[in-house]
């Protein structure tokens, strides 16, 4: 017996990425309902071999459904996840709105899968942050075995981290760039994010840091350990898909850079690709497609008594996105509901 899955937001990028995904992992799906906003109604979306026509979120029942994956925006999720909660369809989103909510778990499988249980507050588990959720599965067994003080993080993300829009005015900006009659005006970024990085991702904070940067701090303390010092300087790239962090970690105890190495080896989600030599690193191109961490470039700091810096890459829309909250569906029912 399996479950009746929703996907919400299924014409999305994210959304397409989670029908992909459940199919990949073969979820236990006895039945599934794709839906979007009634300008996409009746927009085909793919299931494995399956066409998909979407249905009208505004007039779907949940009763009855076992749970709902949710990859639309903080405003359609505050009207649309406490409607499905209520109907006893189990939550699990994909926006920003409830990874604060004290009565909300903030789920990533590999570091916290116990936190799933907490479910039942709101009926509601939250996904986080595309550029945390890749950064605290290296972050756990590090440390587990050493205890983790403080991480600077230098972020490197990619477009798709806006959706289709940000998408489509890197691809725009990169033509013009070749044909100057064709000059495209930023509107989805502050700059020109062709040929380009910008150091700026969502508002800025009255302490100088952005939003983007508070939520990697923010997410770390509640999925990892409160006690971990973060500092985060977040940057948008012109690359499509995958994100890529540069990581220093500092430690209470010493942690040799081959045990390191070792650990992240065994690590739940971690692929280690470290050779001290040309193109012995993964790059976000490599990791498009993939359900893997990749991690890279690991060395002490020799600056610091007890320190370590590592190259972290994922692709977003998977692990930051849509992998990340199949893998909560899965922990979900082999701990809670059992049905699979």
């Amino acid at each position: 017996m399996g479950y009746k899955v929703v996907v919400v937001g299924a014409t999305g990028n994210v959304g397409r990425e989670m029908l992909n995904i459940l199919e990949e992992r073969a979820f236990p799906v006895d039945e599934i309902a794709a839906l979007a906003s009634r300008r996409s109604l009746g927009t085909e979306v793919s299931f494995g071999d399956k066409t998909l026509k979407t249905q009208d979120l505004d007039a779907f029942d949940f009763t009855g459904w076992d749970i709902a994956l949710f990859a639309i925006g903080s405003d359609a999720t505050k009207k649309y996840a406490p409607v499905a909660a209520k109907a006893g369809c189990i939550v699990i989103d994909n926006s920003s709105l409830y990874r604060y909510d004290p009565d909300v778990p903030l789920v990533v499988p590999e570091v916290n899968p116990e936190a799933v249980e907490g479910y039942s507050k709101k009926n509601i588990i939250a996904n986080p942050n595309c550029s945390t959720a890749q950064m605290v599965v290296a972050l756990k067994p590090l440390h587990d075995r050493a205890k983790i003080k403080r991480v600077v993080v230098s972020t490197y993300q990619s477009v798709s981290g806006s959706g289709k829009d940000g998408m489509d005015e890197l691809w725009d900006q990169t033509k013009a760039v070749y044909n100057p009659t064709d000059e495209v005006a930023p509107k989805v970024y502050p700059k020109q994010i062709a040929f380009n990085v910008i150091p700026h991702i969502d508002v800025f904070l009255e302490d100088g840091s952005t939003k983007e940067e508070w939520k990697m701090v923010a997410e770390t303390k509640k999925i990892v350990d409160s006690s971990i010092k973060v500092t985060a300087t977040c940057v948008r790239v012109p690359v499509f898909v995958g994100h890529a962090e540069a990581i220093n970690i500092e430690t209470e105890e010493f942690l040799d850079e081959d045990e390191a190495r070792d650990i992240l080896r065994e690590a739940p989600g971690i692929m280690v690709v470290d050779k001290r030599e040309d193109g012995g690193y993964v790059t976000p191109v490599e990791c498009v497609g993939d359900f893997a961490t990749f991690i890279s470039r690991i060395r002490q700091d020799s600056t610091i008594e007890n320190g370590l810096n590592f190259w972290c890459v994922s692709d977003n829309l998977r692990k930051g996105a849509a992998l990340n909250a199949v893998q909560i569906a899965e922990t979900l029912g082999n701990r809670v509901l059992k049905k699979g």
